[in-house]
């Protein structure tokens, strides 16, 4: 029996050195892929650039053109997969900002003022169509067959760690967990809820991360200025503390 014990003292070494290296191997595969996602999405970036440059100028519309680009604002806010900005609305819509403003606007307040089960806001610096939320109890029920992936407590206390300290490194976020946090780290990073960016100037340059703009949609966001205060890190703005398992990404 001790015999055994000694054995299996001997293998744990190597078992997480194991461990630490393929989570090593992961957090480092999971920024190299979010550094490639963002260099494709650079290729987007005049289509949502908040520049005036190229659009058309500024003139007084027909009451008929009011309702024809109203309409067409809506739609392509419809059919958007992500928000959008005014400046792109204005673009893909052949207009020009202030009208495109004026309009967006107008769509906001008719969707506030209906009270129905869509509301259109501002989201991630730009405007996205959002179920209402006095229906999301009545949502989960009509789509219980579904099972969303959720993110644990574990990762769900880091992404609040670095949403509320960023830029921060590993062991910053380590430091206030008292835990390791590589696998946390990796997973948000896959999930593309952060992202790194830059290094700290310091023996080793550890990284530091942030979160995304997808983190600003998922939670619906605007900026990082509407994060509520936080009092206890275990008053977390993702949902009840008492429930954080239950949160789902989708």
């Amino acid at each position: 029996m001790k015999k055994k014990q000694v054995e299996s003292e001997k293998l744990l070494p190597s078992d997480e050195s194991q461990i630490h290296e393929a989570t090593e191997k992961a957090v480092q595969l999971a920024e190299r892929e979010v550094e490639e996602h963002e260099s494709e999405d650079q290729l987007e970036i005049p289509i949502q650039s908040d520049s005036d440059a190229g659009l058309p100028s500024h003139r007084e519309l027909t009451a008929e053109e009011m309702d024809f680009y109203r309409g067409l604002i809506e739609a392509v806010l419809f059919v958007s997969p992500e928000p959008i900005s005014v400046t792109a609305l204005a673009r893909q819509c052949n207009l020009d900002r202030t009208n495109t403003r004026i309009l967006v606007d107008s769509l906001v307040d008719d969707y506030t003022e209906r009270g129905g089960g869509i509301t259109l806001r501002e989201v991630a610096g730009g405007y996205r169509f959002l179920t209402s939320e006095a229906y999301s109890g009545a949502l989960s029920g009509v789509f219980a067959d579904r099972r969303p992936e959720r993110l644990s407590r574990s990762v769900i206390e880091t992404l609040a760690i670095v949403a509320y300290r960023q830029p921060i490194t590993l062991p910053e976020i380590e430091e206030v967990r008292g835990v390791n946090s590589r696998a946390m780290i990796a997973t948000l990073l896959q999930k593309k809820l952060v992202k790194p960016q830059g290094y700290r100037p310091v023996p080793g340059r550890p990284t530091l991360y942030v979160t995304t703009r997808q983190f600003l949609m998922r939670f619906h966001l605007n900026t990082l200025a509407d994060l509520p205060p936080l009092r206890d890190l275990k008053e977390l703005p993702f949902g009840d503390a008492d429930r954080i398992d239950d949160i789902s990404l989708d």
